[in-house]
């Protein structure tokens, strides 16, 4: 049995509904728990804030947030990382990313409690990823006693 790309699924269907792999996107989507919904990108440049499927070679997709929108590419940064992924180009971006379910509730990415997430997690990124960096610190300090 051939399993379709989500380039494929995307292209047929145009909208992805997914369960969550993985803790990059913590704490808004927990693998085991959430499914995201992604809808193909057709036309025009995402927005800052978006949260985006995109592919990084040799086919791996990963679900990030973008940071900064600049002329020929984007900055794009898990909300649970601390290293920022430059140079991702929107042919590299696949769909951005219209609601998520939790218990079987759907939310949507234009609601404002969603939308006052968004902003404040993305302004807080600096003072997150300094303090992540230090927790590895002390803690690689710890372990060399």
């Amino acid at each position: 049995m051939n399993r379709m790309t989500y380039e494929e699924y995307l292209e047929k269907n145009g909208s992805l509904t997914y369960r969550n792999i993985g803790t990059s996107m913590l704490p808004l989507l927990k693998q085991g728990r959430d499914l995201f919904i992604v809808e193909r990108k057709t036309q025009g440049r995402c927005k800052k804030y978006d949260v985006v499927l995109y592919r990084r070679p040799p086919g791996q997709y990963v679900l990030h947030r973008i940071i900064q929108v600049r002329v020929a590419d984007y900055v794009l940064l898990g909300d649970n990382c601390i290293n920022k992924e430059y140079g991702i180009k929107d042919e590299d971006i696949l769909g951005v990313m219209t609601g998520y379910v939790r218990k079987g509730k759907r939310k949507s990415c234009k609601s404002i409690p969603y939308l006052i997430y968004s902003r404040s997690w993305t302004w807080m990124s600096p003072v997150r990823i300094f303090c992540k960096k230090m927790m590895a610190t002390i803690s690689h300090l710890g372990k060399r006693k």
